[in-house]
Parts: structure tokens; sequence; C-alpha cells
């Protein structure tokens, strides 16, 4: 009975505790969401802000029956493959490196951090300016070497690679602080062991570093495949979703709905099916890594 009454006790403890934060998370994250949900049902617009009569699933139907949505989708869906791909490859390279780096250790990551601590608004300023077609100095470099200019942000068959680049030159660091620290504390048994058994390095990396890396692995392509899908700071400062409809990821797609369109429900049932892919891409992924374990 005493040890039932001191569980007890540190249950009501534990939830006194998370209550005020608890609070404050539904505050801000719970209402902004339930309303969110409402408008997505609603006939609410700017020309119109009333929510009733309330629709039902007809702003969903109506969203996902312009070819538009798909476009958006399916250019979501490869930017995110790519800019993920990259961010991983790249970080996991600079992770393997940093981690047999003996001096200046500090010093390099402090540089590393630096993409990552700028606001993704700053970075599409900077990159607009650089890539700029008649003064930027991507250009410069490329006529200084002979070669004709590119329009990088205003062709439509590069303008989606070209934002992909820089959202990569971003993001890329927070991936390597993730991996390095996973590499760091992986045990030095197993390649004590393999060393002694004639393992040669790229066998330790393919039998012993990626396994046991593996679910770190797992929690920085998870938070970067968010990230990506729900992205909007480059295509709108960087492009507007142009040239045409070349870079109007999803995101972009409902912002251009409900505020350019004028139709808040149909810009919110919009995000609401991005989310809802992004929760089940979260799912499916995590029960993927739990069945390989």
């Amino acid at each position: 009975m005493r040890f039932a009454a001191l569980a007890d006790r540190d249950w009501r403890t534990g939830w006194a505790f998370a209550a005020p934060g608890l609070v404050t998370l539904a505050i801000v994250m719970g209402l902004p969401l339930v309303y969110a949900a409402l408008i997505s049902v609603s006939s609410l617009t700017l020309l119109k802000p009333m929510l009733q009569p309330f629709t039902g699933a007809k702003n969903f139907v109506v969203v996902m029956g312009d070819p538009l949505f798909w476009d958006a989708l399916w250019l979501t869906i490869k930017y995110s493959v790519v800019t993920v791909t990259g961010e991983f490859v790249l970080g996991l390279g600079v992770a393997l490196m940093l981690n047999r780096a003996v001096t200046l250790k500090p010093v390099y990551f402090a540089i590393l951090t630096i993409p990552m601590a700028m606001s993704p608004v700053s970075v599409a300023l900077i990159w607009r300016m650089l890539l700029q077609p008649n003064l930027g100095i991507a250009n410069q470099l490329l006529e200084s070497l002979g070669l004709p200019r590119v329009d990088w942000l205003g062709n439509a068959d590069i303008a989606l690679w070209t934002m992909a680049a820089i959202d990569i030159w971003q993001q890329t660091s927070f991936v390597i602080l993730i991996l390095a620290a996973g590499l760091a504390s992986l045990p030095r048994d197993p390649y004590e062991a393999a060393e002694v058994d004639g393992a040669s390095p790229l066998q330790q990396f393919w039998y012993i570093t990626l396994p046991m890396l593996r679910p770190v692995a797992a929690i920085a392509v998870i938070i970067q495949l968010i990230n990506e899908f729900r992205t909007y700071d480059l295509p709108y400062i960087l492009t507007k979703g142009g040239p045409g409809n070349s870079t109007e990821v999803l995101s972009f797609f409902a912002y251009r709905r409900a505020f350019l369109g004028l139709h808040l429900n149909e810009g919110a049932a919009a995000a609401f099916v991005l989310l809802l892919i992004v929760l089940g891409l979260t799912v499916l992924f995590f029960a993927t890594l739990e069945r390989r374990r």
C-alpha cells in the first residue's frame, strides 16, 4: 500500500510539473489547429468572412480536384527527396570526417553552424542577389571563365533545382551536428573486434557504423523530411512559385489559394492535406525502422 501511495504521489507530482507546459502547448498549437480545421470545412473566404454554412468535405474535394494541387504535391515530393538525400549524404560525409578530426574540431563545428543559424528569409535574399542574372556574382564568375550566363531562378527547367541546392547549403549543417553526435556516442568495442578480424574501413562503415547509426540517422531524416515538406520561405522569396508553377510546392499552393485566390477555406483544406501527408510519412518511417530492428 505504501508503494502504491508513493507511486500515486509521484504520478500527481509529474502531472503538476507538466501541466503548465501542456496547457501552453494546447493554447499555442491546439487552438490554431482546431480553428484551421473549422475553416477547412466552412465557407469562409476573404470576401465572405463567415464560417457558416459548414460545407463538410467539399473544400477538400475542390482542392484535390484541381490539377495544380497534384502538380504541387508531385513537386513537393521531388523537392523533398532531392534535398533530404543531398543533406544526408553530404552531412554523413562531413560528420565522418569530423569524427576523425583531432585538432580544431570546435572551430569546424562553429563554422558549420553558421548557415543553420541564419533565417531562411535572409538566406533566400542573399542567394537571390548572388544569382541575379545581370549583376550576380555567380554569373560574373561564369563569364570570367568564358561561359554563358544562366538565369538560375528565371529558367523553369533549373529553378527548382537551384532552390533545392540553396536549401541543401543551409540545412546540411543541422544533419552534420546530429550525425556527428551519433558517431561520437558509438562504442569502440565493435571496431576493435573488427580490426582484429581484419575488416577494412569500408566494411567497418557498412556493417558496424551504419547499423548502429540508424536510429540517429532516422531522426535526422524524418526531421528534415518534415521541414522540406512544409518549406515556404525559400519559394516565396526566391521565385514566388514561378516561373509559371515550376517551383510551387504544396505549402505555397495553400498560401496562393488562401490569400491570392481569397478562398481561406480551400487554403486551409490544402494545408490539412499537407499535414496528413507529413503525419503519414512520419508514422510509416518509424514503423519501418521498428520492423528492421
